[in-house]
């Protein structure tokens, strides 16, 4: 503790040392204080003394900071393109539980023909555009026939008849990718049109600003296709009762088909930005989302998209931050899980469900 005695004449003086050190770590400070990068929010004097080295302690403190925040915020937009990605493969999976009430795991395996055709018409043409439409093309054919062929004469069945064939589906459509393109990990060497960023000592590489890019784009897609179509209305009328949409003059079966059409491409879109991001193709790597999909529509509210798209962002997040910069001890894929737990402790129906 530093103490203070009051001379005869008024004035106070130091009797400890450590104040002649303190002030001097504060004037050293203020020198420095000028260089941090302009996302902090401080208010930079002028620098009135140039003093201290390589081991200047305040100078190696301030720069430590500046690390610290900078691998925060590197961390943070990681987490972002993750919680995007993640939203990309639920959308699908909220959309067709909106409708038919089923869970469609086989979504997961769409994911991963996605990629698998991505990169194949990716090799053929050497066009990225081609590759997108071109899987976008095959995963939405795909999804039609397991509408037709396996969920639409289940619907007669309880609930989890549907769901016992979607798995059924998703390991088939596996094992065919495993035979066809082999089980081997294949690389993606595709490179997006998009410009890296840098600001304030932070990178954000053209993958990620991809993958910012094209979420964004497919969410204002379809919120406005839901929201100002006809399609959109009938979309959500069938979502309300089907039967009764129906009853009133709406093609149900085209309503069900044209979501399949939007989900799969949704999902093949993911697929080849996952493929991307980290360069590799393989037939189980939708093994991962098929589980984890389920438990975020769960945390977002069965059938609510937008539910959906936040609990993914935050899944991202959390999953980066928390693993990944704060070094839990926990799986990585368990948060999802936790996460579920929770909410049904909490709120049953899920962030922005309706009971």
């Amino acid at each position: 503790m530093v103490n203070f005695s009051l001379t005869p004449n008024g004035d106070f003086c130091i009797v400890s040392a450590q104040i002649g050190l303190l002030s001097t770590y504060l004037i050293r400070f203020s020198a420095i204080w000028a260089e941090l990068p302009f996302w902090l929010p401080v208010n930079r004097p002028a620098t009135f003394f140039q003093g201290g080295g390589a081991q200047d302690p305040a100078r190696n403190l301030v720069k430590s900071v500046k690390t610290t925040m900078q691998l925060f915020l590197e961390q943070l937009l990681n987490g972002i393109a993750m919680g995007s990605i993640y939203s990309l493969v639920t959308l699908g999976l909220a959309l067709v539980y909106g409708i038919l009430r089923i869970l469609h795991v086989a979504h997961a395996a769409l994911y991963t023909v996605g990629a698998y055709m991505g990169l194949l018409f990716f090799n053929l043409t050497g066009s990225l555009i081609l590759g997108f439409l071109g899987s976008m093309a095959c995963c939405s054919f795909l999804g039609v026939l397991i509408e037709r062929f396996v969920y639409y004469p289940l619907l007669v069945y309880p609930p989890y008849v549907p769901l016992i064939g979607s798995i059924a589906v998703m390991l088939a459509i596996e094992e065919i990718c495993r035979l066809v393109a082999g089980p081997y990990i294949l690389t993606f060497p595709a490179h997006l049109p998009f410009p890296e960023l840098h600001f304030g000592g932070i990178q954000i590489s053209s993958t990620l600003l991809a993958v910012y890019s094209i979420t964004a784009g497919v969410l204002l897609f379809l919120w406005y296709v839901t929201t100002r179509t006809e399609l959109g209305l009938a979309m959500r009328a069938t979502s309300q009762d089907l039967s009764i949409a129906d009853a009133m003059g709406i093609n149900s079966h085209f309503i069900v088909s044209v979501t399949f059409i939007i989900g799969s491409s949704v999902a093949a879109i993911a697929g080849i930005l996952v493929g991307i991001y980290y360069n590799q193709v393989y037939p189980t790597m939708g093994a991962v989302p098929a589980y984890k999909t389920l438990a975020l529509i769960v945390v977002g509210g069965m059938g609510s998209v937008p539910g959906a798209v936040i609990a993914s962002l935050l899944l991202g997040v959390a999953e980066t931050i928390l693993i990944g910069y704060a070094n839990i001890p926990l799986p990585r894929d368990a948060l999802a899980f936790i996460a579920m737990i929770g909410v049904l402790m909490w709120r049953s129906e899920g962030l922005l469900g309706s009971r």
